[in-house]
């Protein structure tokens, strides 16, 4: 049976199959083996480059006999909504009305949660009202059930470093014993706050430390990615010229996210030929669009930290942000102001830290669009 096809070929906030999925072949290939391998998996990444698109790609492609729960633990803040989460992550997993959901239901019910469904969708979602004693144990029974099953279990858990901020102590400790115990279940960990997910995974000192491979995700490449934008104009009898492609993946910045969305706009304001015109009123829309969430950004910075992301977004990439010549470039008081603004920049989650593909690190703006928005717009 062929999918049905979409009305635009940039989907933006789920992933829609393989015909819009673009490229990662290798990454793909790496976290099938290591599945097959029985080898849990660790990728990191910055926001907005695909991770949780390719984490489902790599879940729809499972070979038979396996069977993938996805779960994105950002919203949670203890590790009784970890449950909760869990609970609903394995409802979604199967229908009730087959016979291999049917028994995962069956179980899910037997912990005694309370189950309902939403208003829109129709989903299911599990709520348990537990001591955190009998937390942990229903936790353990979920994970022990799924791995005595026949079919081996994928669990996927996005925004893992979340757990770091339960207030439950040592919860990666705890979930690290379990998860050695288990012989029939691998694990997908991603995480987007990098420094965390490298410190809970690369550290000596943490209880994660070598228990997975460890998978960087990097931006999709340039012209891939421009000749997939191509093709996906091309399959719905609409032309996007090589230049406009390459123009929108610039300002873009091959972000994947960002990218999607505004080949999305793009593609429903087209009719037959993207015209200059064409996409970048459709960008002034979207940044005039979310013009009240970047005022309230800018509104909650100091006039040292609004200066300092400003000079970041100007540059693109910052990599002596203290260093004289930047410092005198854009009128930053010193290295200490500018180091306290870095820090709590950082802590807005506005700007993050990383490196290049020669271990440099730089400091750069998380939203694209924001970027965009601040160099726009004309405020002291």
């Amino acid at each position: 049976m062929n999918p049905k096809k979409l009305l635009n070929p940039f989907p933006v906030s789920t992933y829609q199959g393989p015909d819009y999925f673009c490229d990662r072949e290798q990454e793909t290939s790496k976290l099938v083996s290591n599945i097959n391998a029985g080898i849990s998996s660790a990728l990191i990444s910055v926001r907005r480059i695909g991770k949780t698109g390719l984490i489902q790609h790599v879940l729809s492609r499972l070979p038979h006999g396996f069977k993938g729960i996805y779960i994105d633990i950002l919203e949670t803040e203890n590790i009784h909504q970890f449950l909760n989460h869990l609970g609903t992550a394995l409802l979604h997993a199967e229908s009730e009305q087959t016979g291999t959901g049917r028994k995962i239901w069956n179980f899910i019910k037997s912990l005694r949660p309370v189950i309902t469904f939403e208003t829109l969708t129709g989903a299911p979602q599990a709520s348990f009202d537990l001591k955190p004693k009998q937390t942990e144990q229903s936790i353990d029974s979920i994970l022990s059930f799924l791995d005595s099953q026949p079919f081996k279990t994928i669990i996927a858990i996005d925004e893992f470093q979340q757990i770091t901020n339960y207030p439950e102590k040592n919860a990666d400790s705890w979930l690290r014993t379990r998860m050695q115990q288990l012989k029939n279940t691998v694990f997908i960990f991603s995480g987007s706050q990098q420094h965390i997910m490298s410190e809970l995974f690369a550290s000596p000192k943490r209880p994660f430390y070598r228990s997975t491979s460890i998978m960087k995700l990097e931006k999709l490449d340039f012209n891939v990615y421009r000749d997939f934008i191509i093709a996906q104009f091309k399959r719905y009898n609409k032309e996007i010229s090589r230049e406009i492609s390459e123009d929108i993946l610039v300002l873009g910045d091959r972000y994947t996210y960002y990218i999607q969305l505004v080949c999305n706009r793009v593609f429903a304001a087209t009719s037959k030929q993207v015209t200059s015109d064409i996409w970048k009123q459709q960008v002034y829309e979207l940044l005039k669009e979310q013009e009240i969430v970047f005022f309230g950004y800018r509104n909650m910075l100091t006039r040292n930290q609004w200066q300092l992301l400003k000079a970041i977004a100007q540059e693109g990439k910052v990599f002596k942000p203290t260093g004289k010549e930047f410092l005198g470039q854009y009128g930053l008081l010193n290295s200490a102001s500018v180091l306290r603004s870095l820090h709590s920049l950082i802590k807005y989650e506005l700007i993050f830290r990383d490196c290049d593909s020669e271990g440099i690190p730089f400091y750069g703006i998380y939203d694209v669009l924001f970027q965009q928005w601040c160099l726009m717009v004309q405020i002291p």
